[in-house]
């Protein structure tokens, strides 16, 4: 019954810390946006600019 206990404690233990892990990781990716210049999905309207 005790080993049950430790083996569950245990992956328990890394469950958690994996979890932890990807969070950070998540957080610490730089995201970047394109300039409006650049933005495919933007309509060209090249006379505004005129």
């Amino acid at each position: 019954m005790i080993t049950i206990m430790i083996i569950s404690v245990v992956i328990i233990a890394v469950v958690i810390a994996l979890s932890v892990f990807t969070v950070n990781k998540g957080y610490a990716f730089k995201h970047t946006i394109d300039p409006l210049e650049n933005n495919p999905h933007l309509p060209k309207d090249d006379e505004s600019k005129k």
